[in-house]
This record gives C-alpha cells, sequence and structure tokens, in this order.
C-alpha cells in the first residue's frame, strides 16, 4: 500500500473483530476509502465490501484491492508487470512536472513512469486489469519517491530510497470474497450512502483542513492521466484549489457528516475518528444517539497511536530549515459503534480492555 496519512493499518484488527462480534454481517460499506487497506482486509475476512470515495487515485485503488478479483486478472496482470518493466523510459509530463520543475522523484524513474504510463493508457485494458497496473505503478513510484509521505513538498536532499530503479510488482489482489464480488465507486460520500445499503456502515471520514487531494495530487493526476496545469513549488493540479471537501472545513463538518449519518442506510455504523478532528468525542457520541429517531446506541473504543512522520521529524520552512517543534507526539484514535441495539454485551472483551492490554490482538 502506499504511504498514507490516516492509515488504519494498525486499527485494522480492532476493526474486524468488532464487526465480528457485534454483527452478522455480509456487506459492509466504506464510503471513505482511501488507500481501500481496511476494504481490502473485509475483503480478505470474507464480507463483500463495497468501496467509495471521490477522488480517483482513491477510487482506482478500491477497484483494485476490493473490486478485481484475482482469478480474473492476475495471469494478465503477471504478464504486464513482465512486459512494462521492460520498458525503456520516455521523458513526458510527468519527468517534466515532477523531476525537473519539482524534485520528487529521481528523472531517470520520472521517464520509466511516463512511459509506463503512456503504454497503460495505449492498451485499452478492461477497467478492473487497467486498475491493477495504475496501482502497480503507482506503489511503484512510491517506494523511489523523495516525501515524507505527503505530497505538499518534497525533500530537500534526495531520500536513500529515490535512487532505487523504479520496478513494477504484482499488487495483493484477492480471490472473490465469500459474501460475494466487491464494488468500488467514486462519488461522494453523501450520494455513495444514499445509493448502496448494507448490514454494516464503516466510516473513516477527514478529520480536519488537510485535503487528501492536496497531499497526494501526484497520485491524482497519475491516474486520471489529464496532465493537468500545475501551480507553486509542489506543482499541484490547479482543481486542488477548487475540488473543496465540506470535511475539510470546520464550519461545514459537523453538519456534512451528520447528513452522512443520517443517510447511511444500515444497522450498525462504526466510525473511525480522533482527538485531533474537528468533533470531540462528546459531540461524535451525541450524533450517534441522535440516530434512528434518537435511540442511537453508541460505544466508544479508544486507542492511542504514534502520529505520521511528519510529525515526527517537526517543522520546516519552504528552505529546508526547522523553525519549530511539533506540539505532541502521540493522538487517541476512537472507534465508534452505533446500533439501534446494545451492543456491550457482545462487545464485551474488547470495552472491558483487553485490545488496550494486547490480549486480543496484540499491541501495533
Amino acid at each position: 500500500m502506499i504511504k498514507y496519512i490516516g492509515s488504519k493499518r494498525t486499527l485494522i484488527p480492532l476493526i474486524l473483530e468488532t464487526i465480528r462480534r457485534a454483527t452478522k454481517a455480509r456487506t459492509v460499506l466504506d464510503p471513505f476509502s482511501g488507500t481501500a487497506r481496511v476494504g481490502h482486509a473485509l475483503k480478505a475476512a470474507g464480507y463483500r465490501v463495497l468501496s467509495n470515495d471521490h477522488n480517483a487515485y482513491a477510487a482506482v485503488l478500491a477497484r483494485c484491492y476490493v473490486q478485481a478479483d484475482a482469478e480474473d486478472v492476475l495471469e494478465d496482470a503477471r504478464k504486464l508487470v513482465r512486459e512494462f518493466n521492460a520498458l525503456k523510459g520516455t521523458p513526458g509530463y510527468f519527468t517534466e512536472t515532477f523531476c525537473i520543475r519539482s524534485r520528487f522523484f529521481q528523472p531517470k524513474n520520472g521517464e520509466r513512469i511516463d512511459a509506463i504510463r503512456e503504454a497503460i493508457a495505449a492498451k485499452g485494458l478492461d477497467p478492473e486489469l487497467e486498475a491493477v497496473m495504475l496501482v502497480s505503478l503507482m506503489e511503484a513510484a512510491d517506494r523511489v519517491d523523495s516525501t515524507t509521505g505527503v505530497q505538499m513538498a518534497y525533500l530537500k536532499t534526495w531520500a536513500p530510497r529515490s535512487y532505487n530503479d523504479l520496478e513494477l510488482r504484482v499488487p495483493d489482489v484477492l480471490p472473490r470474497a465469500k459474501y460475494g464480488k466487491g464494488q468500488a465507486t467514486c462519488l461522494d460520500a453523501l450520494a455513495a450512502v444514499r445509493r448502496f445499503a448494507a448490514d454494516v456502515a464503516y466510516l473513516d471520514p477527514p478529520y480536519n483542513q488537510h485535503s487528501y487531494l492536496g497531499n497526494y495530487h501526484i497520485w491524482e493526476s497519475l491516474v486520471r492521466w489529464d496532465k493537468p496545469e500545475v501551480y507553486g513549488v509542489a506543482c499541484k493540479r490547479l482543481d486542488v484549489r477548487q475540488r473543496r471537501s465540506v470535511f475539510n472545513s470546520r464550519s461545514q463538518f459537523a453538519a456534512a457528516l451528520q447528513a452522512v449519518l443520517t443517510a447511511v442506510q444500515a444497522p450498525v455504523i462504526i466510525v473511525s475518528f480522533n482527538d485531533e478532528g474537528y468533533v470531540t468525542r462528546q459531540e461524535m457520541e451525541a450524533m450517534l444517539r441522535s440516530l434512528w429517531g434518537g435511540t442511537g446506541q453508541v460505544i466508544t473504543i479508544e486507542k492511542d497511536f504514534k502520529r505520521y512522520v511528519g510529525a515526527q521529524i517537526g517543522i520546516y520552512n519552504p528552505r529546508g530549515e526547522k523553525v519549530g517543534v511539533v506540539s505532541h507526539l502521540r493522538n487517541r484514535e476512537f472507534l465508534y459503534v452505533a446500533s439501534r441495539e446494545d451492543l456491550s454485551p457482545a462487545l464485551l472483551p474488547v470495552t472491558a480492555g483487553q485490545y488496550r492490554q494486547g490480549l486480543l490482538f496484540g499491541e501495533p
């Protein structure tokens, strides 16, 4: 998986165990799918997963890891990986924009990315196989970038990994899930929850003002391959300024989330959020209790985590000079479980503290 702020890698065991204990679910809706890491784990556990994200790169990740099934795409994907790995680099839009005008990648790798992306476009592949190849390229580029994990800026000096040669690998595409084929869409979250019904809805909305499109604009351009005009030192797409999510607005966040929660078509809702977000634990719990005509039952599970790597290294100005110290290095992640019914007995092993003590899942 690509490097990503807000990744739920260490929270996945808790999410899976919570769903297993609290429900008899077969279908899970994930309307803020991001890297599709959670959706991939849910699919591996047998659930039919309905993934959605409004960013194109995230929808492609979900099409690869949730919708595409190994029995349909892996044979062709292996052949294409071998074919594309043999291509020589050809400088183009990607090299000019992200290796010369900015320094996210070494030119030798930018040229390979240009050549491979043009080859993918020329193939006219089936959407699922195309998604697998785009993810292969995205992940290969991620392994040789020169950032701290976000694309708001690049490192002052080349990261050691940036000197490595770009190499495609076949993504970890899973066989079809026990409970049916998954689906990936690229919709606004509100539109997604209105369209799809499920046994459980898992929501992982943005927490604050940081735009995922701004943080990962290179992946958006690589996937769309629309070669947009760019601005600033980081060469962001112009539409980063225009495609604003209401979930990145403090003044609009609560109303937007309430609208999504109210529209969810599932008897159980699980929400990931943390203490850096726009709403407090008390506000989130009140929002969830207001569901189902004010009869919502809420259980909150808390976990302490290290903050993302950018927060660990400090605050720097555009010249690469350290100008400040971050206020804290850890945060608290909350997993809220809301239902019409009281799920306390089913979730007692979790709420009693076994998870925090590492007895149920093991410490991350």
